[in-house]
This record gives C-alpha cells, structure tokens and sequence, in this order.
C-alpha cells in the first residue's frame, strides 16, 4: 500500500515573503490598467474628491522605496517597541513569583467560568486600544500555564476576545473619540449641520452587545476550541520552586492601589496641583484624555509597566524570590525567551504592510468598494447588511479602523441619513464590521504578533504553528459570531431599540 503523502506546510516567513511577491505583481497589473478611485475627504469646510490610482512597486521609484525605506519602515513600527516595553512587567511579574500567587486561587474556578472572564477582559480592555494585545495576549498565557491549562489556548481566546469584540466595550472604546470626530465631520457637512457626536450615544447597543457577545463566544470556545487544547500535564520546576508570601501579596497590593490612585488623580481634569498632568491642554475631556498630544494616551504603556516592574520588585524581595539587583534585572527579560521569532515576524509584516500603503492598494480597494455602495439602490436594513460585507473585505487590505472610516465616512455617513438611519448606528455597524473583518485578515498585525506567542509555548514538535493553520483553527468561530453580530444589529434596527441616550437606528 502506498504511503500516504505528508502535507508539506510553509511557515509564516515564507507565507508573508509569497504576500510581498503577491502584491508586488498585483501593483504591476493594476498599474498596467491604470485601476484607480476617487478618494473622497473632508479637509476642514471642503470635500476633496482626488482620483488615485495604484502604484507599481516593480518600477524604478517604487525598488528605490523598498530598499531605502526598510531600516526606516521598521524602526518605525509602533508596535515593536509597544511590546519590547509591555513584556519587561510580564517577566518580572512571572520572576517575582507574583503571576503564580495570584492565579492560585483560580484553580478552583471552572474552566468555563475562567474562558467566560478571560474574553470579557479582552473586550473591556479595547478602551485602551491596541495595547490591549501587546499586554493581555502574554498576561494571559502566563496565567493559563500557571492554571495548568495550555496557554496556546488563552492565547487563541483572548485573540479572538479582543479582536471580536474590538467594536463593542463597556462605555467606549479607545478609538471612539477619533472616529466620532470623523462621523460628525461627514454627518454635519452635508446632511444636518447641527449634528454632533456624543461618545455616550452609543452605551446602551455597547453594554448589551458585550455581554451577550461574551456568552455567546465562550460557548462557541467551548464547543471548537478548547477540545483541541488539552490542560498542561506538569508544572515547571521553576514554578514549583516560586514561594507563596501573603504578606507580599499584601504590601503589593497595597503599593499598586495608591500608584493606581495617583495615575487616576493625575487625569483628573480640576484646578489642583499636579491634577490633570496626564492631560492634554485643549478640548474636551475625553479629547484631552485620548487626543493627540495627551500624556496618557502615549504613556499609558509606560504606567502599565512601571506599575508591574514595581509590583514584581516588592513580592520579589518579601517573598525571597528575587534575592539581589541582578536576579531582578535578569528578570525583566524573563518573557522575551523564545521570542526571537516574534522579532523576525515583525520585521516582515512591517515590509507587507509598507508596500500595501505605498501602492495605494488596499486606498483604492476600499474606495472602489465604498463606491460600489453608493451606486446600489438598496436602503435600511439590505443597506445595513450590504456595508457589513463591504467593510469586512476592505479590512483585508485595510485592517486599520481609523484609516478606512477617514476613506468611508464622507460617503457612508450621509448615505445612511438619506435612508433614515443615525450617523450613531452607522459608526457602531462600521466599528462591528471592521472587528471581525481583522479577524479574517493575515496581514492584521496584532494576528502575526499572536502567531509568535503561539511558537513559543509549541511544545509538539509535529504540531507546526502556520498562518493558515490557526486561521483554520479559528474560522469557525469567526464565522459563527460573524452570524451573530449580523443577526445582532438586524434584530436591534428592526426593533428600532435606543442604542444610547436618546439615540436609535433611526431618525
């Protein structure tokens, strides 16, 4: 009998060199038949419509780019140094001994009840924005093998935890103020010139959809995922080596509560000194909390891991876990072990989406898709469903929410007023369809990030991490909650529920 022909499997190098190739020779052909679309923007009281067309990346210009501009393209990439500054708090925390005290207790939790919190986390935490990844996807493998369960498996639910659930949150997401600054812009230029946005305009449709999202996702997790990830069968022999101090836990508790008060007293926008430091100097609150210029929104890594790198120091030394300066510093790089390959996929991904900007394909996609939209003759809910799909497929290209609604709003915005629905319910469908077309796409940057953590804790040599391989791994579930946000907003718009105070799908 004939041997069965083992699969050959690529990694995420070699998959995301064959990207580059891909769309190098997709510029060249586009840029043959000169495809092109008008991007419309709104530049304070004018609407420029400029016509685009896609560069060819193989012509003289465009090989001088990619040469000259590598080393720049990737010393440049915010996340590289997001995640080098987030995992020194990580490692200490894990060196401390602290990670393993703290998640001690959770052993006696039931696992669903572990997956229901873990994916609630991820979707609160987006008020923070991207960040949310960089800290919580090894926070959250760290606790998983200090649970004893598999941290690939945190590391998949907590991905998909913050990806899904990126357009919804709590009150309002770290993007919201931007992308309402931009809704206003669309909505008042054309159609109401009185029209505002209000950051709270959309809490009720947020609350709700959060919660029932949560259970809805770590039903689906239960169902596809974690049977494929058994829990860990042995605890290392550092972990149980790690000694237990109450009076450790005590004191860093202690510690970080007033640290954490002094970082809430310094974005605190009132007349007394030092109130208000982290605050940028105009504009509304929330303008001056997430605005360009705020101390907050550019430090908010930093305090994050101060506060850590503080709280690892103090149970260290209580706890008799780290014993002297050195063992503390060896200690801030405890989680950058096995994470070389992180800096190799980044390196890439970087490339891939450097090429993609300058060539102007994923802009003239999703122009040509928005205007594909405009010329449809549908309204209400077919208008609904039909943006959906349309963002979803611009997210391939575009997978930056900010960028594509700079390119869709202008048009998108008073289109949906025409047909009678609220530039509030537009920004929320947007915001819904742009988390879950990031789920769909490789090229997002925050899913290579995961692949890399996802190769760190591999511990079965047959079992290779690929860029296909976890989008399959995943699908299921994406598609499922994709069902659900669909069925979501139809049901909410035909009920015609308020999504917010004093706000509803319709005018």
């Amino acid at each position: 009998m004939a041997k069965r022909k083992k699969k050959k499997i690529y990694g995420p190098v070699s998959i995301i060199m064959f990207m580059i190739i891909g769309i190098a020779f997709l510029s060249l052909i586009l840029s043959l038949v000169k495809f092109g679309s008008n991007q419309t923007r709104i530049n304070g009281n004018v609407l420029e419509a400029n016509l685009v067309l896609v560069k060819n990346i193989i012509s003289s210009s465009g090989i001088r780019y990619m040469i000259g501009s590598i080393v720049t393209t990737f010393r440049n990439f915010e996340p590289l140094a997001v995640i080098i500054i987030s995992l020194l708090g990580i490692g200490i925390c894990e060196k401390s001994g602290l990670f393993n005290a703290l998640f001690q207790p959770l052993k006696k939790v039931k696992f669903g009840v572990v997956i229901f919190f873990t994916i609630l986390l991820g979707i609160i935490s987006t008020v923070v924005g991207d960040f949310s990844y960089l800290f919580l996807i090894p926070f959250v493998a760290a606790m998983y093998k200090y649970l004893d369960k598999n941290p690939i498996l945190g590391i998949l639910i907590i991905y998909l935890g913050i990806t899904l659930g990126y357009g919804t949150g709590v009150i309002y997401n770290y993007n919201d103020y931007v992308l309402g600054t931009l809704t206003q812009s669309a909505a008042s230029f054309d159609v109401d010139k009185t029209y505002t946005y209000k950051l709270l305009s959309n809490i009720y449709i947020m609350i709700g959809s959060t919660l029932i999202l949560t259970l809805v996702l770590t039903t689906v997790v239960n169902r596809f995922l974690v049977p494929k990830y058994p829990k860990r069968r042995h605890a290392s022999k550092e972990e149980i080596e790690t000694k237990f101090s109450a009076k450790g836990l005590i004191w860093t508790g202690i510690i970080c509560l007033i640290l954490l008060l002094a970082v809430g007293y310094m974005i605190l926008d009132v007349n007394l000194p030092f109130a208000g430091l982290l605050l940028a100097k105009d504009g509304t609150y929330v303008a001056k909390l997430f605005g360009d210029g705020s101390p907050f929104k550019e430090g908010i890594v930093i305090i994050i891991t101060f506060i850590m790198m503080v709280a690892g120091l103090i149970y260290g030394k209580i706890s008799g876990n780290i014993k002297d300066s050195n063992e503390y510093s060896l200690g801030l790089s405890k989680n950058f072990e096995k994470l070389g390959f992180m800096f190799v996929l980044m390196f890439f991904i970087s490339q891939v989406l450097a090429v993609i900007d300058w060539t102007n394909i994923g802009v003239v996609i999703c122009s040509k898709l928005t205007e594909f939209m405009s010329s449809l003759q549908v309204s209400g809910l077919s208008l609904v469903i039909v943006f959906i799909f349309i963002v979803i497929l611009s997210s391939i290209f575009i997978p930056d929410a900010v960028v594509k609604w700079q390119l869709m709003a202008p048009t998108i915005v008073p289109l949906f007023m025409r047909s009678n629905i609220t530039p509030d319910f537009t920004q929320f469908v947007f915001k819904i369809a742009d988390s879950v077309g990031k789920a769909y796409t490789p090229i997002f940057v925050y899913f290579i990030i995961m692949l890399a953590f996802l190769e760190k804790y591999r511990v079965d040599e047959k079992k290779q991490i690929s860029i296909f391989g976890v989008l399959k791994t995943i699908l299921p579930t994406i598609l499922i909650i994709t069902i659900f946000w669909v069925l979501l907003i139809c049901i909410w718009y035909i009920a015609n529920f308020p999504i917010g105070i004093g706000t509803y799908p319709t005018i």
